[in-house]
């Protein structure tokens, strides 16, 4: 069997993550080293794609990719960037790791950073976290009133909508872990000294309001689980699994962009012509 993106894909209505494992493996009948060396064959392939992609700017493409990363701490963004993102060229993908508004931001609409980090066309641009936390953390630390967040479902909607109209493919994953795995990959973090930095003591401190978080993101799941950018809810529990499922969404999604390579602007045979009669070059 093939993983497949339809198998993540958030169905329409009300959301209950409870009922959706975070280490099930649909798709794939193997086990870690199968699903390592099935990301690795996806490598050329999402290559040439994004290569494509990146082409067709020349001849005036608005077309670009955005992949939203979202998920509770320890949920594996970094290992999708390392592992999975990684496969293909640096120079065509643009990472923004979205922390805590500074206070130049804190000024402007809650959109206006996110507007800014907006791959430009032809690049995969991936967002690390995104402006999901602005009806996540903020709901589950009150940092703004009911009224204000049941707006932002509705502008972030509009938003999602604005850049699909203008050739932005989004490709949103919730990357779903469980507490208990959360809980071994921090002790984990504890037991080598080279993870100390990876290390957050307020992560102890946000476990406590897991609940409250699972209750956010069913909510903002429901309410912004679009046709122009659904959401995938991607089991996480299992490294490899999840790594190779992003890669299976990312592959589904630039195959379906149909991408070509622009056609040339010139007389091809003339160009030839040319760099074979020149005189020798010195």
């Amino acid at each position: 069997m093939t993983v497949s993106a339809h198998l993540h894909r958030l169905a329409a209505g009300p959301v209950d993550l409870t009922s959706i494992p975070t280490d099930d493996t649909p798709g794939f009948e193997g086990g870690k080293k199968d699903g390592t060396a099935a990301l690795a064959s996806l490598a050329d392939e999402l290559s040439d794609l994004q290569e494509r992609l990146f082409a067709e700017r020349s001849a005036g493409s608005r077309r670009r990719v955005l992949l939203v990363l979202q998920g509770m701490d320890t949920s594996g963004k970094g290992g999708v960037l390392r592992h999975t993102v990684g496969l293909v060229d640096p120079q065509g993908v643009k990472i923004t790791s979205f922390k805590a508004p500074t206070d130049e931001e804190r000024k402007h609409h809650f959109l206006w950073r996110i507007r800014n980090a907006v791959p430009q066309p032809g690049y995969v641009g991936v967002f690390d976290r995104s402006h999901y936390e602005d009806v996540l953390i903020v709901r589950v630390h009150g940092m703004a009133d009911p009224e204000t967040i049941e707006r932002r479902y509705a502008e972030i909607n509009e938003f999602e909508a604005e850049l699909g109209a203008d050739g932005v493919v989004i490709v949103k994953c919730m990357l779903h872990v469980s507490a208990a795995e959360q809980k071994e990959r921090l002790l984990a973090r504890l037991d080598h000294a080279d993870k100390y930095w990876k290390f957050n003591p307020g992560d102890i401190d946000e476990r406590k309001r897991w609940g409250d978080y699972r209750t956010a993101y069913e909510i903002a799941l429901e309410r912004t689980n679009t046709e122009i950018a659904p959401w995938y809810v991607v089991p996480s529990d299992r490294k490899w699994y999840r790594n190779l499922v992003i890669g299976r969404l990312l592959l589904e999604h630039l195959r379906a962009m149909a991408l070509r390579w622009p056609p040339a602007e010139f007389d091809v045979d003339e160009q030839r012509r040319r760099l074979l009669e020149e005189a020798p070059v010195a």
